[in-house]
């Protein structure tokens, strides 16, 4: 989904953001820094696979994916999405920098509920320098998503 496209969903959805452009940065971390956001705010998109079908896992940019916990909470063995096993699905995005809208390329999408916590979120926008800020609230009213604890901080 290019930006465009992200940007005409929120605003056919009545849902105020910003849109913050910043130095390309490849990593959450460096995108977290470059904007200004806590790495607590800002969410990646983690590609995976339940059992066969590739879907979403949003969490902090500075959490990992308890793998272990997030098959708990899906209920089937989850495992880490290879770039080929969903590259195509987002033929405009830079890979890495998916928006965190599985709901609109009919996947699930799993939300750390550490991300739940605070009023705000950002995430990448399709590019890796740009990301949209949003409330929480209009972020799960549009995704819908499946909230659960598979995350932990970064050693």
């Amino acid at each position: 989904m290019p930006i465009e496209k992200l940007k005409h969903f929120l605003d056919e959805n009545g849902v105020k953001y910003t849109s913050i452009r910043h130095s390309r940065a490849c990593t959450a971390q460096e995108i977290a820094e470059l904007a200004h956001i806590p790495g607590k705010e800002l969410a990646k998109t983690v590609m995976i696979l339940l059992a066969d079908q590739v879907a979403m896992a949003v969490i902090p940019a500075s959490h990992l994916v308890d793998f272990e916990c997030l098959s708990d909470v899906a209920g089937v063995p989850v495992d880490l999405a290879d770039e080929g096993d969903f590259v195509e699905l987002f033929p405009n995005c830079d890979v890495g920098a998916m928006p965190p809208f599985g709901n609109l390329y009919g996947m699930p999408i799993y939300v750390s509920e550490t991300l739940a916590e605070d009023d705000m979120i950002a995430f990448s926008a399709g590019s890796h320098a740009e990301i949209i800020q949003m409330k929480y609230d209009d972020f799960q009213r549009l995704t819908n998503p499946i909230l659960g604890r598979f995350t932990y901080r970064f050693p």
